[in-house]
């Protein structure tokens, strides 16, 4: 049996339990998920497309 383990369930499991945990980092965990997401648009697969 084969396990493979992908970063995005694993990131999104974890944002999830520290929200649960302290409500107040949702504004955060929300906004270093966009910026992370555009930054890897703008400068990582998407630049070689160009």
């Amino acid at each position: 049996m084969n396990v493979t383990l992908s970063l995005g369930p694993i990131v999104s499991l974890i944002a999830g339990i520290l929200i649960l945990i302290m409500p107040r980092l949702l504004n955060y965990i929300v906004a270093l998920y966009l910026i992370i997401i555009g930054l890897i648009g703008i400068f990582g697969m998407g630049a070689s497309h160009l």
